[in-house]
C-alpha cells in the first residue's frame, strides 16, 4: 500500500466533520447563496462575485490570491506539519437566461440567471472554508480554488487558471469538484469512476443553395431542403457507425434559414452540439459527420461550409480518488444516498482540464427529484444542500489531510 492510499483511508481516521456541525452556518450560507443568485455574473465578468469569495477567506484568515486566470480566486490554508496538498474547485459564474422565478432572490439582472446552480456550488465551498478555518482538523495545506468562466465553452476558466499557474503556483495532490443534479434527491451523492461526463464538440455548417421564388423550386436549389433531410441523416451517425456499447449524442440545436414563405433562400444554416466518451469514439463522430455532411449536401447540388471545434474533453475520474470520495460521502450521509457507479453523464465539464493535469474526482450532488432541469429558466438551486456540501468538503479535506 503506497503513502497516498494509505493517508486515504477514512475508515481508520478521526470522524471528522458530521452534518450537525454546519447547522449554526445554515442560515449564512443560505444568505450568501440567494445574494449570488440575485446578483448573477456572466462568465469573465465576476467581478463582485470574485470580491465577495475573496473578502470572505480573507476574514477566515485564507492566504487569498486574485485574478487568477481571470477572476478567479484561489484561498490558501496550511496547518500543521503535513507535507500533502489537496484541492477544492467551485464555478462561479451565472448564464445568459432570463430567469422566469417569482421568489424574493431572483435575478435583478435582466437576462442573466444562475440557472446551473454555480451560485450553490461557491456558496458550499465557502462554507467548507468557514469550517475549515474553525475547526483546523488536518495537516497539511488546502487550495479551494474559485473558478470564472466555466460555462464559457471555450478558453474557459479552467484553462485560463491552468495557464496561469494553476498547479505550480498552488501545487495539489489531487483535486475535487461536484455538480448538483436535478432529478435525483436532493443531498444523494452520485459518483463514478473513469469516463464519467462526456466530451463537447460543436459544428455549425452553412449549406448553400440557389435562391429563387417558391412557386419555381425547379430553378432553385433549395436549401432548407437540404437541410431538412441533412437533420434526419445526421441520427444515423451514431445508430449506424459507433459501436452500440459506446454513448454518443447527436443534436441539431438551431436551424436558421428564410425570410419568406414565398422565397426559396440562398442558405441555411445549423448548428449541432456532438458527445463522447471515448477517444476513438469522438474522432469517428467528427469523420463521419464532416463525410456525411458534404455528400449529402453535394448529393443535392448544394456546397457547404463547416465549421468543427472541440469544445471540452472527456472527464476521466481517477478511481483511487474516487473510491477515497465514495467512502467519505457515505461515512457522512449514509450508503442509501450514495450511488456508484453512476453515469455516464452526457453533460461536459471544464473540470476535465484539471483531471488531465492531476490525479482527482469530479461527483454530483442530487438536487432534487422534481427540481427543473439544469439551464432551465425556472431552476433554483435547493439550499438544503448548502450544509450537505460544506460537510462534505470539509471531511473530506480532514480526510485527504489526516494527520497520523
Amino acid at each position: 500500500m503506497d503513502a497516498r492510499t494509505r493517508t486515504q483511508d477514512p475508515d481508520t481516521r478521526d470522524p471528522g466533520c458530521r452534518l450537525s456541525d454546519l447547522v449554526d452556518a445554515a442560515d449564512e450560507l443560505r444568505a450568501i447563496r440567494r445574494h449570488l443568485h440575485a446578483n448573477p455574473e456572466l462568465s469573465f465578468d465576476e467581478v463582485a462575485t470574485s470580491e465577495l469569495v475573496a473578502t470572505r477567506l480573507s476574514e477566515w484568515g485564507y492566504e487569498v490570491t486574485r485574478k487568477v486566470g481571470g477572476h478567479g480566486v484561489v484561498g490558501t490554508l496550511t496547518v500543521g506539519s503535513g507535507t500533502r496538498s489537496v484541492a477544492v474547485r467551485a464555478d462561479m459564474d451565472a448564464l445568459p437566461i432570463v430567469e422566469e422565478n417569482a421568489f424574493a432572490h431572483a435575478s435583478r439582472v435582466p437576462g442573466r440567471m444562475h440557472a446551473c446552480g454555480h451560485d450553490g456550488h461557491t456558496t458550499m465551498l465557502l462554507g467548507a472554508a468557514r469550517q475549515l478555518a474553525k475547526t483546523r482538523k488536518f495537516s497539511g495545506t488546502v487550495h479551494l480554488v474559485f473558478q470564472p468562466a466555466e460555462e464559457a465553452g471555450d478558453n474557459s476558466g479552467a484553462q485560463r487558471m491552468i495557464a496561469d499557474g494553476l498547479f505550480e503556483r498552488f501545487p495539489c495532490d489531487a483535486i475535487f469538484g461536484l455538480h448538483n443534479h436535478p432529478g435525483v434527491a436532493a443531498g444523494t451523492f452520485l459518483f463514478g469512476s473513469g469516463p464519467f461526463m462526456s466530451a463537447s464538440d460543436t459544428a455549425k455548417i452553412v449549406v448553400h443553395g440557389r435562391g429563387g421564388h417558391a412557386a419555381r423550386p425547379h430553378l432553385a436549389v433549395d436549401p432548407i431542403m437540404i437541410a431538412g433531410s441533412l437533420i434526419m441523416a445526421l441520427q444515423t451517425v451514431v445508430s449506424r457507425n459507433i459501436d452500440p456499447t459506446q454513448t454518443a449524442v447527436v443534436t441539431v440545436g438551431t436551424v436558421h434559414a428564410g425570410i419568406a414563405a414565398n422565397v426559396i433562400p440562398e442558405s441555411a444554416t445549423l448548428e449541432l452540439s456532438i458527445r463522447s466518451f471515448d477517444a476513438a469514439v469522438r474522432e469517428r463522430m467528427q469523420h463521419r459527420i464532416t463525410e456525411l455532411v458534404t455528400g449529402h449536401v453535394q448529393a443535392y447540388g448544394g456546397t457547404v461550409e463547416i465549421d468543427y471545434r472541440r469544445g471540452y474533453p472527456v472527464v476521466v475520474n481517477s478511481p483511487a480518488e474516487t473510491e477515497f470520495a465514495r467512502r467519505v460521502a457515505e461515512e457522512l450521509v449514509g450508503p442509501e444516498r450514495v450511488v456508484a457507479p453512476f453515469g455516464p453523464v452526457t453533460g461536459s465539464e471544464d473540470f476535465a482540464y484539471y483531471l488531465e493535469r492531476k490525479p482527482g474526482c469530479f461527483l454530483r450532488l442530487g438536487n432534487g427529484e422534481d427540481c427543473p432541469m439544469l439551464h432551465n429558466a425556472k431552476y433554483d438551486f435547493d439550499d438544503a444542500n448548502l450544509t450537505v456540501g460544506a460537510a462534505f468538503w470539509t471531511r473530506l479535506v480532514e480526510r485527504f489531510l489526516a494527520q497520523g
